[in-house]
């Protein structure tokens, strides 16, 4: 073997193991409404880089407690700012990187494509069984969604009616499952191409409950891994935005 030859294959040993140290294991937890959102985020930035994703998805409060109690998480994406403020309050985060990624919209949904959803007068008549939601003590969807019913006057009335689950996947669950004839969701579950999929929805004006404004922070432990802060910047660029664009979030830009 000539001398050429050996240093063209030591200079493509030292450039893998180079490129192999550089790549790193990222941990996201992440809210369960922002799922199909990171999924395909977290596709197209595997696809860009040399690092790996391992993904999470629960409630923020759930994630919250698991954060506090030593869970081994880089990045925190909640449903919510409170809780992404409270860890950084609590000194669990990197100094600064607290931001808001996605703003997220309300919606009362039902797999009944004739039900007249409209207005959410339905609400009103109570010509229904049951009404999905997610545990408001949980999830900043089911507060959302406990501030509409009161802001239409409705929430006394109706609270006899209330299945709560765990996280916004659940109540979503709830609804495909018909265990509930409607309920209310993050408008990126039923979306399909900007379009609602199936069934009839009232898209929620966003005057009538607090915005929805989801922060995401690096996590202490995610001080020294480039992952992090590669992921970070991915999301906040052009490509990513259009994703989170497509499933009916807007940027706090907007």
């Amino acid at each position: 073997m000539n001398r050429l030859i050996i240093r063209i294959l030591l200079s493509i040993t030292l450039l893998m193991q180079s490129v192999s140290a550089q790549a790193e294991l990222l941990t996201l937890a992440v809210a369960s409404n922002f799922t199909a959102a990171m999924n395909e985020i977290v596709e197209q930035f595997e696809a860009g880089t040399e690092h790996s994703v391992r993904v999470s998805y629960g409630s923020s409060g759930m994630i919250y407690a698991q954060i506090i109690n030593g869970a081994p998480f880089d990045i925190f994406f909640s449903a919510d700012q409170e809780k992404p403020q409270a860890l950084e309050d609590a000194g669990m985060i990197l100094p600064g990187t607290r931001f808001t990624y996605a703003v997220g919209g309300l919606a009362l949904w039902s797999k009944n494509a004739e039900l007249d959803l409209q207005n959410g007068e339905i609400l009103r008549h109570g010509n229904f069984n049951r009404l999905a939601l997610a545990n408001p003590r949980l999830a900043p969807y089911g507060i959302a969604a406990v501030e509409t019913l009161q802001h239409l006057g409705l929430d006394e009335s109706t609270r006899h009616k209330w299945v709560l689950g765990e996280n916004i996947s659940q109540a979503l669950q709830f609804v495909e499952t018909r265990n509930a004839d409607l309920g209310f969701v993050s408008v990126s579950q039923i979306l399909d191409q900007g379009e609602v999929r199936d069934g009839s929805a009232w898209l929620v004006p966003a005057d009538l409950h607090s915005p929805i404004r989801q922060d995401a922070v690096i996590l202490r432990r995610a001080e020294q891994n480039p992952a992090a802060h590669a992921f970070i910047n991915f999301i906040q660029g052009n490509q990513a935005s259009s994703i989170i664009e497509s499933f009916g979030y807007r940027l706090d830009s907007e």
